[in-house]
C-alpha cells in the first residue's frame, strides 16, 4: 500500500506540474500592467480596472479581498465600480498612474500563504511564498500612493479604512458599519458567491471566512513553512509584512 500511495502522490504531481509552472508564469508577469491587464480582460476573469473604476481593492488571495469588496459595496447602497480580485500588483501600479484611489490589502505571510495552498492543494508553499514576494516587492515603491489595510484592521474596523482612504484621495465614500449584522450579511454575500461558482466538495477549502475544516487543514502543512529550505523566501515576505503593514 505504502508504494501505491507514493505512486499516487508522483502521478498526481506529475499531474500538477503544469499548473505550478503556469502560475510561477503568472506571477512573474502580474507586475506589468502591459501585460496583466490586457490579459484579465481577455480571460474575462474577476474586475480588472477599466475607464470607469470608482477604487481598486487588492491584495494577495486571502487577505480579507472578498470581505472588503462585499463590506464596501453594502456601506456604498448601490454597486460601485470597483476593481478587484486580480492579485496582480500591475492593477495597484496602473491605478496609481491614472489617479484612481487605491485600497492595497495585506495579510501576515505564513495564514495568508498556508490559506492559499489549502484552497489550491495544486499549488506548494513554496510557490505560495514566492508569489506573495512577488505581489508586494514591486509595490513598495508606491506605498505613500495607497492606502494599505492590514488584515485585522480590516476584518476588524473597516469603517475606519474607508475614512483613510476618504481623507487619502479626497473621496466621499461611506464608511461601513462594522455590526454584527453587517458582517453577517457580508459573510452571506460571498457565501452565496462561492457556492454558485464551486462545486460543493470544494467549498470550504475555498469559502473565504473563518473553519474549523480549513484551519485544521492549515496546521497539517504549517510545518512546511517553516522549511529551512524556505528561509530567504519566507524571511523575504515577513520583512515586507513589517514594512507595509506599518504603514
Amino acid at each position: 500500500m505504502g508504494e501505491r500511495r507514493g505512486g499516487n502522490a508522483v502521478s498526481r504531481s506529475r499531474r500538477d506540474l503544469p499548473v505550478r509552472a503556469l502560475y510561477e508564469a503568472k506571477t512573474i508577469a502580474a507586475r506589468y500592467p502591459a501585460v496583466a491587464l490586457p490579459l484579465a480582460h481577455v480571460l474575462g476573469r474577476n474586475h480588472p480596472i477599466g475607464p470607469d473604476t470608482e477604487i481598486v481593492i487588492e491584495g494577495f488571495p486571502r487577505s480579507a479581498t472578498s470581505f472588503a469588496v462585499a463590506a464596501f459595496e453594502l456601506a456604498q447602497g448601490r454597486k460601485p465600480v470597483t476593481a478587484h480580485h486580480v492579485h496582480a500588483p500591475a492593477q495597484v501600479i496602473e491605478a496609481v498612474r491614472r489617479r484612481i484611489p487605491v485600497l492595497l490589502l495585506i495579510r501576515e505571510p505564513e495564514e495568508a500563504v498556508l490559506s492559499y495552498v489549502v484552497r489550491r492543494p495544486e499549488l506548494t508553499v513554496g510557490q505560495a511564498l514566492r508569489g506573495y514576494v512577488r505581489f508586494y516587492a514591486p509595490l513598495v515603491a508606491y506605498r505613500k500612493d495607497v492606502v494599505i489595510g492590514a488584515y485585522p484592521r480590516v476584518v476588524t474596523r473597516f469603517g475606519d479604512v474607508i475614512n483613510e482612504v476618504n481623507q487619502r484621495f479626497g473621496t466621499s465614500f461611506v464608511p461601513f458599519e462594522h455590526t454584527a449584522a453587517n458582517v453577517r450579511t457580508c459573510l452571506d454575500t460571498i457565501e452565496a458567491y462561492v457556492r454558485r461558482n464551486h462545486p460543493p466538495e470544494r467549498f470550504e477549502r475555498v469559502v473565504p471566512r473563518p473553519s474549523a475544516e480549513r484551519s485544521a487543514l492549515k496546521e497539517g502543512i504549517r510545518p512546511r513553512y517553516h522549511a529551512e529550505s524556505l528561509a530567504r523566501w519566507r524571511n523575504r515576505a515577513e520583512a515586507l509584512y513589517r514594512d507595509l503593514a506599518n504603514d
